[in-house]
């Protein structure tokens, strides 16, 4: 009896945490992996504030789409990997490693929630010194 108490909790927590890291659809961390501007564009809101490499601006959804188009064409992306993901209330982020042609950047970006839909309001990218 203990036993499957035991289980049924481990079950439960288990759960929990994955409907907790689904809050960030999966298209966003695909578009990362995949160096590609459209697929992220998918997911973003109509004002993006973009901080690329300590420069910040806020851009419409269409600016946006084309820089991170420059950036990944400057840029070419091999992998990323997610360091860490979480949300909060109405907003929710993910935090992780891109690799790229010209060495790894760090890179956060921030999600609202809109009309039962989440999207990105800030993409911050930073070199990574290695």
């Amino acid at each position: 009896m203990k036993k499957r108490v035991l289980v049924g909790m481990a079950t439960l927590l288990l759960s929990l945490s994955l409907l907790m890291a689904q809050e960030i659809p999966a298209g966003v961390i695909t578009a990362f992996k995949r160096g590609s501007s459209q697929e992220l564009s998918k997911y973003m809101g109509d004002k993006v504030n973009l901080v690329l490499q300590g420069r910040s601006t806020s851009v419409d959804k269409q600016k946006a789409t084309a820089m991170m188009q420059e950036f990944f064409t400057e840029n070419k992306v091999s992998g990323f990997n997610v360091n860490h993901q979480g949300k909060r209330d109405e907003s929710s982020f993910v935090i992780g490693t891109l690799a790229t042609t010209n060495g790894k950047f760090r890179v956060n970006c921030f999600l609202k929630k809109v009309q039962n839909q989440c999207l990105i309001h800030q993409i911050r990218i930073d070199k990574i010194n290695e």
